[in-house]
């Protein structure tokens, strides 16, 4: 099992910064992939950024070249730096974990966990 915990959020004015923070701990095999979704009032959840243990990112384009997605393998931790915040920046972000693991037939198997989201405000 995996726990996840994000942290960091809060208000911002338009134009400004912030950094989130994800960890995840437990017990678990392999981390592969940590990723930060967002979801706007109304609207359904969307990826933001996603990086992989091999250090690929993956950006919305609505956030390329404002949001920076890093993470540190062997603390399990994934930090987005998000910078020219605007209004429609406004919203709940999750933090995704994927782990592989080995299933009962010791089958490669791949899972994800959401933490449980932190509020994202981008207004003056």
């Amino acid at each position: 099992q995996v726990q996840v915990v994000e942290s960091g959020g809060g208000l911002a004015q338009p134009g400004g910064s912030l950094t989130l923070s994800c960890a995840a701990s437990g017990s678990f095999f392999d981390i592969y992939a940590m990723g930060w979704w967002r979801q706007a009032p109304g609207k359904e959840r969307e990826l933001v950024a996603s990086i992989f243990s091999g250090g690929i990112t993956n950006y919305a384009d609505s956030v390329k070249g404002r949001f920076t997605i890093s993470r540190d393998n062997a603390k399990n931790t994934a930090i987005l730096q998000m910078s020219s915040l605007k209004p429609e920046d406004t919203g709940v972000y999750y933090c995704n974990v994927g782990e592989t693991y080995y299933d009962s037939d010791s089958r490669v198997a791949r899972r994800a966990y959401w933490g449980q989201g932190t509020q994202v405000t981008v207004s003056s």
